[in-house]
């Protein structure tokens, strides 16, 4: 889950413009490779506003929405109609964590947040892909397509949308 809140800052910023980057939106797949080799693929769409909030729309292989926001979690599975909501743990800085990667050759940045190094790909100042080794030790790969930065983006959308008959789980 502490890498869920890492993607929302890599999903904010554009290491080109490092202050400039107010929101952030793209379609995303994101693909887990275990230690077998064996691929489970993701597809969605992101929307993310600084301070910290970010919405995941998990559409394939199942539908979740993640919604994030700097108090808390809300996890909404509407094919099991049940929605988890935790609190956040952490009082990481994203940004101050953003500011300190290092370009590593063009386009290519690393910052490391607790144990984990995350390497981060960009192409003409947009963030490209997102790469990292998981708790699990799975490799995980992020990549966006159709990013679009510092467009308007209605709060509305941050606040967690789901049907009053969902079974609410607080973690």
């Amino acid at each position: 889950m502490k890498h869920i809140f890492i993607l929302l800052v890599f999903a904010n910023i554009s290491f080109g413009s490092i202050n400039t980057i107010d929101s952030f939106e793209a379609d995303f797949i994101q693909k887990v490779t275990d230690d077998k080799e064996k691929v489970l693929t993701y597809n969605g769409h992101i929307i993310a506003s600084k301070p910290q909030n970010a919405v995941w729309n998990y559409t394939q292989p199942v539908k979740k929405k993640i919604y994030i926001n700097r108090f808390e979690v809300t996890i909404v599975e509407p094919e099991i109609e049940q929605v988890i909501i935790k609190k956040v743990e952490s009082n990481f800085d994203f940004f101050k964590m953003i500011k300190n990667a290092k370009k590593v050759k063009n386009n290519t940045f690393e910052t490391l947040y607790g144990d984990t190094t995350f390497t981060i790909i960009t192409q003409k100042e947009l963030i490209n892909s997102i790469s990292y080794i998981d708790e699990f030790e799975n490799n995980v790969k992020i990549v966006f397509k159709n990013q679009k930065q510092n467009e308007k983006i209605d709060l509305e959308v941050f606040t967690p949308k789901y049907s009053l008959e969902f079974d609410v789980i607080r973690d």
